[in-house]
């Protein structure tokens, strides 16, 4: 961790929202706690061996995708045998398109014949979808707790230790010009007040006494800090602490419809978000290329229905970049990774397939014998 020192700062006052309501919802913010506390003492342990949370969540990525590779082989498998079902799936459709019900009989018998499901290449997404999900809430979890350990180190002490990672400066705060490294007033009021109570306690006597005095407390406790006005004071009085306080910290671009901030002590470059973005979109290309999609049915009047695929084409990308640019670099490099593992493993997994369909072509009469077992 690098520590960094604050250099001089205007003095100022927002007015926090934080303590108005003084119980939030964690599953407001994503994540079930038990899984929170279950992935952060997985990453935790990582962490005790790597030094760096950059790499904590690269190499459990790496880890949750070995261990779905054999279903998403599995799942490849399947999605081949129903492209190539694709010409019968049509010829079907054209006979018995005047009738769905016995379309629909038709294609569960083909499916049957041929020992094909489209479900095949659903799988994998079943399984994933969930860990995507736990991975948001946990790591989300984990960045408002460095956030209020981050702060408490402010008010105390003037100066703070980020996490970085690469060109990340603050691994728990979005990679982009936009954000600043420091922890920020909207970031803090939307940490629950359970993680506040939770980085409280670990404070010694002497830091409880020196933020006390800060915070111009009498007494402070951990119940005083939950029930009473701490809570509140603790984010009003790092206010004027954060560079993004200031006027100067900005750079503010005027475009026709908005106003882009740029700021100066900036936290990232955005290239995480476009990394994601990238990469979901030509893992999506890559996926249509090599499992080619029958042509949309034709309605009743003949006309050709929509084709859900081309929209889906463009949606992940698009919202890969917004969930990575709206969350902390954590939760953005555990994106990217996922998608460049699936990007490598998705070509060898073509690679042994189309050998076993070379093997299978020059020895059909063991290829029927496989089958048949």
């Amino acid at each position: 961790m690098a520590a960094h020192a604050l250099p001089p700062l205007r003095q100022g006052r927002i007015r926090s929202r934080a303590g108005r309501s003084p119980h939030h919802d964690e599953k407001r913010i994503g994540g079930n706690p038990k899984m929170n506390d279950l992935l952060k003492a997985i990453l935790d342990g990582i962490y005790g061996f790597v030094g760096n949370y950059g790499l904590s969540v690269i190499f459990f990525t790496l880890l949750v995708k070995m261990c779905l590779l054999p279903l998403d082989f599995k799942s490849r498998k399947g999605m081949r045998k129903m492209s190539e079902l694709a010409p019968k799936q049509a010829e079907l459709q054209k006979k018995y398109g005047h009738d769905q019900e016995k379309l629909n009989r038709k294609m569960q018998e083909l499916y049957r014949k041929e020992g094909a499901s489209p479900m095949a290449g659903c799988w994998p997404m079943l399984l994933s979808m969930p860990i995507l999900f736990a991975m948001y809430g946990a790591l989300r979890y984990m960045a408002n707790e460095q956030l209020v350990k981050q702060t408490f180190d402010l008010i105390l002490t003037g100066e703070t230790a980020f996490e970085p990672f690469l060109w990340v400066k603050n691994l728990w705060m979005p990679d982009s010009p936009f954000s600043g490294v420091w922890p920020n007033l909207q970031s803090l009021q939307m940490v629950e007040e359970k993680q506040w109570l939770s980085v409280f306690n670990s404070l010694g006597a002497d830091q409880v006494a020196a933020l006390a005095e800060k915070l111009n407390v009498a007494e402070l406790t951990a119940a005083s800090f939950a029930k009473g006005n701490a809570l509140t004071a603790t984010i009003e009085a790092i206010t004027p602490l954060l560079p993004v306080a200031q006027e100067s910290s900005y750079l503010r671009l005027n475009l026709l419809v908005t106003e882009l901030v740029v700021v100066d002590n900036y936290n990232g470059l955005f290239l995480l978000p476009l990394l994601s973005a990238a990469s979901q979109f030509l893992m999506s290309k890559l996926t249509e290329m090599q499992n080619p999609q029958p042509a949309p049915a034709a309605n009743a009047n003949g006309q050709q229905q929509p084709n859900s695929n081309s929209f889906m084409k463009w949606f992940f990308p698009l919202f890969s970049l917004w969930i990575c640019a709206s969350s902390n670099a954590a939760f953005a490099l555990y994106w990217v990774v996922t998608n460049i593992f699936s990007l490598v493993s998705n070509q060898i997994i073509n690679w042994k397939l189309n050998q076993d369909d070379k093997k299978k072509a020059a020895n059909p009469e063991a290829a029927v014998k496989g089958g048949l077992k």
